[in-house]
């Protein structure tokens, strides 16, 4: 991950992690998720190996891991244990390398890159790619299902639940759908806000809200950490849409300019890329606002946004 630190994060300093730091926790974060997906995961087994073996390349194909960082970030202002956290980390991974999976496909983006390499349709086949994303969200939801979660069925029920949800026609296939239909209509600001949201907000969403599940934290905290993942998501997404208008596919990692050849709808094509500039700065700024309440506690939280905004990949 490279360009992460912005001009506005480095206006910060003080304020937040410096972005070194922030990035050796979120590796840190990385490893001890990737460490679990592989004890979760299945190995290759004779006739059913080759999607297993798709499941695991679509996984372990790299990424930024931010989802697993923010379920850490969220579970550690409630002091939820090691074990718990990581079992949900694992889940919402698995979830979003799915939804990638799919979304790579020919009858969706039809992309060839992602993370650098071959998505797993090239490197596989096109049949066993849906297979293997298929795998990863019906696995997702066993993980979270088992007493590593949480010893209560009743906070295990709650994060099932909750990320059912962000998965679904009211989340992430809300949003895609949304998408699809976007080059067909005519979407405003509202419009995209929403699209936004549900495609990539609901499941940032999720993880914020799993640290205060899993911690038996109060409806106001998790309310809190629900506005934040909302403006945590548009920082997100308008610096993925300002990588495809502006930045380089060996850097990016996948493939970009794809946003305007597809007319897609994003707020740069709406506002332009200085308006969508001043406004990512000003969500990263709400977004950390939001987080007064948990003090020091939160300063990794409040960092983030910050490191996405010049971000490269």
């Amino acid at each position: 991950m490279t360009g992460l630190v912005s001009s506005a994060a480095s206006s910060s300093s003080g304020r937040y992690p410096s972005g070194r730091e922030l990035l050796e926790a979120m590796g840190l974060a990385s490893r001890q998720t990737e460490q679990r997906m592989e004890a979760l995961l299945p190995a290759p087994a004779q006739y059913i190996g080759r999607v297993q073996e798709a499941a695991r390349y679509a996984v372990f194909a790299g990424g930024k891991r931010l989802r697993p960082f923010l379920v850490k970030s969220s579970s550690a202002l409630f002091g939820v244990s090691e074990d718990n956290w990581l079992q949900a980390a694992a889940a919402v991974e698995m979830v979003h390398t799915y939804s990638l999976v799919h979304d790579d496909l020919p009858c969706m983006d039809d992309d060839t890159l992602r993370r650098g390499k071959p998505t797993t349709h090239v490197q596989f086949d096109e049949a066993t790619a849906l297979l293997a994303g298929d795998a990863l969200l019906t696995l997702a939801f066993e993980v979270l299902a088992q007493p590593a979660a949480h010893a209560d069925p009743a906070v295990r029920c709650a994060l099932i639940a909750k990320l059912a949800q962000a998965g679904g026609t009211l989340g992430m296939i809300g949003g895609q759908m949304m998408d699809m239909e976007a080059p067909n209509s005519d979407f405003g600001y509202d419009e995209i806000l929403t699209l936004q949201k549900l495609k990539t907000g609901a499941l940032f969403e999720f993880c914020c809200e799993a640290g205060p599940i899993l911690g038996g934290a109060s409806e106001a905290e998790r309310a809190l950490l629900r506005d934040y993942a909302a403006d945590f998501g548009l920082v997100f997404q308008i610096s993925d849409d300002l990588i495809d208008a502006t930045g380089d596919s060996g850097k990016a990692g996948k493939t970009v300019g794809k946003d305007e050849a597809q007319g897609k709808a994003t707020l740069i094509s709406l506002l332009g890329l200085d308006a969508a500039r001043a406004k990512v700065v000003e969500l990263a700024e709400q977004a950390a606002a939001r987080l007064d309440g948990f003090g020091s506690a939160a300063d990794s939280l409040r960092g983030l946004p910050f490191m996405l905004i010049d971000r490269e990949s």
